[in-house]
């Protein structure tokens, strides 16, 4: 396991900026706040609240994918980057195919995810739209050559979600269970977005414990051709359960719509992951860095989008994942800082 371990002078610069106008707008926070933030200056010391990066393999996304890190700065002057308004200020989740049995369980972890990205993204209006099923969407499909499970063709998502998007949205996200490749040649890719158009869909059928298994319930006959336009392969077939990667993973990709990049600096949700072991490892939240990006693009009392939270409250039904505990005594710990006074 590798631990990056940022200095205190890059976590500074990433965090402040070095640019006077840049320092004036990180003034208006209270002295709270500010401590807060701050916080992320020194991670993994004894009791910090944020922690460091940490590398388990070579498969981890970092290594995979090198990127250049976004600071506060870059996001900000970003000429890209997507802002909300008074008259797009809803982000609207649309869920594609089945998502596992269907039952009031399902139902229940479907609107408890709804309300954890309302809060999430606080200050913004999120509404799940009425699921549609495969043949909806029109999109073309196939099964794939060496793993033999469905598959559906993210071009065609993005266009059905382009037709669909209502006119105050933000941004439309399109989710699935089923797999995705972008074109004939790609094995597959686990999402495909415009941030021109606020739109993109991500596949969560590759985080199934069992997916690359033999015995994966998904894998279908080698020798099947599936026919355009027959879409009675999707009747009946399997998609796995519901699962904290479905928050987490819902959580990075509305995140890109903002212009917010994957993190490199802190443990945190913004984090990209190329694997379940790696997914699992991800807090449920941003680091300070990525908190500064997404507040200055909405605007929200940071205070006030941690009281928002529904780990705040004791669940009427199990939740898929113990980690949601971890996740509760964390906010709180972020809400006494907040509510400190000197």
């Amino acid at each position: 396991m590798k631990v990056i371990q940022h200095s205190v002078e890059t976590l500074q610069t990433a965090l402040f900026s070095n640019c006077q106008d840049l320092a004036k707008l990180y003034k208006e926070y209270t002295q709270e706040e500010r401590q807060l933030l701050e916080e992320g200056l020194h991670p993994g010391q004894p009791g910090s609240i944020f922690h460091p990066l940490t590398l388990h393999s070579d498969s981890d996304w970092i290594s995979a994918h090198p990127e250049e890190p976004q600071n506060f700065e870059s996001f900000y002057r970003d000429p890209k980057r997507k802002i909300p308004s008074a008259t797009h200020n809803t982000i609207y989740i649309q869920a594609i195919g089945s998502f596992g049995k269907a039952g009031a369980q399902t139902d229940q972890y479907v609107e408890w995810l709804r309300e954890y990205c309302q809060a999430f993204f606080y200050g913004l209006s999120l509404k799940l739209l009425p699921a549609v099923t495969v043949a909806e969407t029109g999109c073309s499909f196939r099964v794939n050559s060496n793993s033999h499970n469905l598959q559906i063709l993210t071009g065609d998502l993005l266009q059905f979600l382009r037709k669909k998007k209502p006119k105050d949205a933000f941004c439309i996200v399109g989710i699935t269970m089923i797999d995705l490749y972008p074109e004939d040649f790609w094995n597959f890719v686990f999402g495909q977005a415009s941030l021109n158009f606020g739109m993109g869909v991500f596949s969560f059928a590759r985080y199934d414990d069992s997916f690359y298994s033999r015995s994966y319930a998904g894998r279908l006959g080698k020798s099947l051709q599936p026919k355009q336009g027959d879409y009675s392969l999707f009747d009946g077939y399997y998609t796995p359960p519901i699962s904290i990667i479905l928050l987490i993973k819902t959580l990075n990709n509305i995140g890109h719509m903002f212009g917010i990049r994957h993190c490199q600096w802190l443990n945190c949700v913004m984090q990209g992951s190329n694997h379940l072991e790696e997914s699992d490892r991800r807090p449920l939240d941003f680091c300070p860095i990525c908190l500064r990006k997404l507040q200055v693009a909405i605007g929200f009392k940071i205070a006030e989008r941690y009281q928002a939270s529904p780990c705040q409250s004791v669940p009427s039904f199990p939740k898929p994942t113990e980690s949601f505990h971890t996740s509760r005594l964390w906010l709180r710990r972020c809400l006494d800082i907040l509510r400190e006074k000197t």
